[in-house]
């Protein structure tokens, strides 16, 4: 089969013909369908997220149908079946024909439900979702939320305005803030105005945002700490910085605000199968309203670099969708 392989950490990468892998027990063989591109994939690249061994293939999710078990009640149950899938921690991902992961890493998708959008269903629509939760059960009045302009972000800002949550978004660029404003969003700043500090402060305050989920981290970190209200958890969701994050422990202490990490995959392990599977059929049911993400293009998986290239010139105008046109015919 064909797959994108990386031999060393921010490394070229390069189509190889390598061995179909074989499925062993529990786990399922996907031929691959589609797979976005996002920010996490570029980070995996880049060698700031996950440690792996090398020569590895990247991608965290992408959708196809499983074609073989290696046994297991699960596994049995999943071949010929359509799913949204997702790699082992350890194994190679879904820039590929065909992927070898646990059954419990896929999930079947309705008919109604394209490879495309199934696709990119694992990590935005979920992460969202899982946001939202944090935000009702934690009863925050209010939640601001940076890198607003993104797929996730504006995901944010629909079940935000369905539940009757204040949201506070932040973007870069006016442009970005008039797209957000059209599409719904009441309160949008852009963080390159002279006082978007004292705004985010003031409307933070007014609202009693207590809840700010930080996608940046970096610099931006220790200036929404700055501006948000006593008693704030800030959650950091993504590193899109690149940046560590430089923090005045003494407002921390003083104000008892606090930073957490967040991670989809290790917070659904706290979670009991039950909710679980209220969870995705609620993601599932989402998938194409709320949570629908725009599609920039279709490239194939041997154009993978042009690909990357073309999503980071302007990641907030839609995805780019990698398609394994040769292992689909």
């Amino acid at each position: 089969m064909f797959a994108i392989r990386q031999h060393e950490a921010g490394g070229k990468l390069v189509v190889e013909s390598i061995p179909v892998p074989q499925p062993g027990a529990g786990e399922v063989l996907v031929r691959m369908h589609a797979s976005p591109v996002n920010p996490s994939d570029l980070a995996l690249i880049q060698g700031n997220y996950l440690a792996r061994n090398f020569p590895f293939t990247p991608g965290l999710e992408g959708s196809g149908v499983v074609v073989s078990s290696g046994g297991g009640l699960l596994s049995g149950m999943r071949v010929g079946k359509r799913v949204a899938c997702s790699p082992d921690p350890e194994g190679d991902g879904t820039w590929a024909e065909y992927m070898k992961t646990s059954a419990m890493r896929t999930i079947p998708l309705p008919r109604s439900i394209s490879f495309e959008q199934g696709a990119m269903m694992l990590v935005n629509p979920m992460t969202a979702m899982a946001l939202l939760h944090m935000a009702k059960t934690g009863n925050h009045q209010a939640v601001v939320n940076n890198a607003a302009a993104s797929a996730l972000g504006k995901m944010l800002i629909r079940l935000a305005n369905q539940n009757q949550i204040p949201l506070i978004n932040i973007v870069r660029r006016e442009e970005q803030a008039t797209e957000l404003r059209n599409m719904g969003a009441t309160y949008v700043l852009n963080s390159n105005d002279s006082n978007f500090e004292a705004e985010l402060h003031r409307l933070s305050h007014e609202l009693k945002a207590t809840l700010f989920m930080d996608a940046v981290t970096g610099e931006q970190s220790s200036l929404l700490l700055r501006a948000a209200p006593q008693g704030t958890t800030l959650v950091a969701y993504a590193r899109l910085s690149g940046d560590p994050m430089m923090v005045d422990p003494g407002s921390l202490i003083k104000e008892e605000k606090q930073i957490i990490g967040f991670q989809l995959g290790h917070w659904l392990q706290t979670k009991g199968i039950l909710f679980k599977i209220r969870f995705i059929n609620q993601v599932k049911k989402q998938l194409s309203d709320s949570l629908t993400t725009h599609i920039k293009g279709n490239m194939p998986l041997e154009e993978v670099e042009k690909a990357i290239s073309l999503y980071k010139k302007s990641m907030s105008d839609g995805k780019i969708i990698l398609t394994m046109k040769k292992s689909n015919k």
